[in-house]
């Protein structure tokens, strides 16, 4: 069955990509896309050199590209066993007079930094991390907004082969005592105050409780301390712009495997996860997605909606090394004003910047839905060649809603991968059209495949998202006492050495594919496994609806579809309205998705990443404690879903 075209791009575009003439070079043409990532899979060594030179990787890549392993062929292979390299000297290399990064907020301020201003900065903290005795390996947490001073905190680690890890300000105490607390950091950043949505936070007194449960925590580095009282504080701080001396930068060259970030999982299901990244996975797998996949050229200037804790930030911070500027922006990207939501923040900034690339989330999208908001009509996007979105399945209706109210003539890219592989699964590519409600390819070196209980791979069917074969950006390891059995459990239990990602999706006839949601919140009935993804995208398509969450709850030996519903003021839930959205939901997907019951609730409830928490309000409704509050930004709303079997469903 084909799929409906929403933008192809032009030819003549399509063959100046670097990912065409990385194709050409390595012997195929734009039509043999399947054929190139068949063999980028299959001869392993050869297409990662190639990506390494091609991608002008800073380094000494050794002898040997890929070392197999017969015994553990996933979690024993080797990428570059011999390779020395940098991070942060392949973030940081190119000329000195050229606007690296553009630091804007939500207020509209601005400031821009060379190059040349940046390795300075970079310089001056490594020389500090340095004098107060940091080596390679030891752990540097940093709290903070998404400004400058997280940036040159995470280059200067990096540049002297300390682990970066993060997280952000707007975090729970608990919540970031959780996830850095694990890794036990030697250095923290951090400042007394933040803003957010219009309106200035406190974090000094968050500040004494993170710093006592750090037992291993030598020096604090604060970006701003108007909000400290330093007679009621039991700590010593150095203020960031008084850390270190002027100096040059020296970047310590590594093995490949060396430890650069430690990410979390989200700890929807217990404590998060501490994944531990490589250098040279990082590196490898973001030059090849900027590069080729996202057709990022230098000169180009791009930025993606996150915070400093999230995956896509480690992401978009490797633009960097692609010579493109990187646009951070701090604050929120809708605003109420006058009880009017503006939902100009972004645009405004992709319009003054000239933004070529962005990011945002479906959530997002769905949000200036319901506002109006239509960026077409309001502002200059001629520079803006592609949009991008991550953290849930976008819906075909968003696909629409793109290229009707954003730009009718660009590329758009949804893509799906992890912070567990700091990378993509599936993404975007300059020489393939844009599909509707579909992922356009499988990364090029990623063995991307659907199986069904029984390991056979389906086409055109939904079933497990896997990857069968290695690839460099596999994390080294979780962090912590038996990190290496915790981290195989995870992604190896259910298949022995083929990586189990958790996600129901389909591999179209045509190479691209549909993530219909988690597994561990596939929904069951009679015995027919369907994906959350396809309910969602029927109720993201109705204006009275604001937002939504679809779980199965247990019910004798079947199980029930229950659908919970915020509603867009002025509209109220009614039998009238269930029975049309049932009757609309059987329609575009089948019977067996029809919801159960249908209840209006107050809020849904989300993880810090702004991901939708089915599994949270499953515990609830069972009586259950959920494992790990702090993981939620609205833990509060779980209250409305523990007494749903009391309320009268329609």
């Amino acid at each position: 069955m084909s799929s409906e075209i929403l933008w192809t791009p032009q030819s003549e575009i399509a063959e100046k990509s670097a990912l065409s003439q990385f194709a050409n070079k390595l012997g195929f043409d734009n039509n043999s896309y399947e054929e190139f990532h068949a063999w980028s899979v299959k001869n392993k060594g050869e297409f990662w050199r190639a990506v390494w030179d091609f991608t002008n990787i800073i380094g000494d890549p050794g002898t040997i590209s890929f070392m197999p392993n017969e015994k553990f062929p996933m979690t024993g292979a080797q990428f570059f066993p011999e390779a020395k390299l940098n991070l942060a000297e392949n973030l940081l290399q190119g000329d000195d007079d050229f606007i690296a990064v553009i630091e804007t907020d939500e207020q509209g301020r601005r400031q821009d930094f060379s190059r040349k201003k940046l390795k300075d900065k970079v310089a001056k903290i490594a020389n500090g991390l340095k004098k107060i005795g940091i080596k390679p390996g030891d752990r540097i947490a940093t709290i903070l907004p998404n400004r400058i001073e997280a940036l040159v905190s995470l280059l200067a680690a990096s540049s002297i082969g300390a682990i970066w890890t993060s997280c952000s300000p707007d975090f729970g105490t608990k919540g970031i005592i959780d996830r850095i607390g694990q890794t036990n950091p030697k250095v923290l950043f951090t400042t007394s105050n933040y803003r957010y949505n219009d309106k200035d936070y406190d974090f000094s007194s968050r500040i004494s409780e993170i710093v006592a449960s750090l037992k291993d925590l030598e020096s604090i580095i604060i970006v701003d301390d108007l909000q400290i009282n330093k007679l009621d504080i039991t700590y010593d701080y150095i203020l960031f712009d008084q850390f270190g001396s002027k100096s040059e930068i020296d970047f310590i060259s590594l093995p490949f495997s060396h430890p650069s970030y430690i990410l979390y999982t989200s700890g929807t299901t217990g404590a998060p996860k501490a994944i531990v990244h490589s250098i040279g996975g990082t590196i490898l797998q973001h030059f090849k997605e900027h590069k080729l996949h996202n057709d990022l050229r230098p000169q180009d200037k791009i930025m993606w909606y996150t915070n400093i804790a999230w995956m896509m930030y480690h992401w978009v911070v490797s633009s960097l090394g692609c010579e493109a500027t990187l646009v951070i922006y701090d604050g929120v990207p809708i605003i109420k004003k006058n009880n009017i939501m503006d939902g100009s923040l972004l645009w405004k900034v992709a319009e003054k910047e000239k933004l070529t690339h962005m990011g945002i989330s479906p959530k997002y999208m769905s949000t200036l839905e319901d506002i109006n908001e239509s960026p077409i009509n309001k502002y200059n996007l001629k520079n803006l060649r592609w949009l991008m979105a991550a953290g849930s399945p976008v819906a075909p209706s968003q696909f629409d809603w793109i290229y009707k109210n954003i730009k009718n003539n660009m590329g758009f890219a949804s893509i799906s991968g992890g912070s567990e592989l700091l990378s993509c699964f599936m993404l975007g590519s300059p020489i393939h059209p844009v599909r509707r409600g579909e992922l356009t390819v499988k990364g090029l070196g990623m063995a991307v495949d659907i199986y069904d209980s029984n390991n056979k791979s389906l086409i055109n069917e939904p079933g497990d998202l896997v990857c069968t074969q290695p690839f460099p950006s596999m994390p080294i390891t979780f962090w912590g006492k038996n990190g290496d059995e915790r981290y195989k459990k995870t992604y190896f239990e259910e298949r022995e050495e083929i990586w189990t990602h958790g996600d129901l999706a389909e591999i179209k006839p045509h190479g691209s594919g549909i993530i219909y949601g988690r597994t561990d919140n596939t929904l069951n009935p009679g015995g027919v496994r369907i994906g959350t993804a396809e309910i969602y995208n029927v109720c993201e398509t109705l204006k009275e609806i604001d937002d939504c969450l679809v779980f199965g709850n247990r019910v004798d030996n079947d199980e029930e579809i229950i659908l919970c519903i915020k509603f867009n003021n002025p509209y109220i839930i009614d039998k009238n309205f269930a029975k049309s959205l049932r009757e609309m939901i059987r329609k575009n997907t089948s019977p067996r998705h029809v919801p159960n019951r249908i209840y209006q609730v107050e809020d849904i409830p989300y993880t810090m990443n702004g991901k939708r928490v089915e599994s949270a309000v499953k515990w609830v409704l069972s009586g259950k404690e959920v494992p790990n509050l702090s993981s939620l930004s609205n833990p509060e709303c779980l209250k409305e879903y523990a007494l749903l079997n009391t309320k009268n469903n329609l």
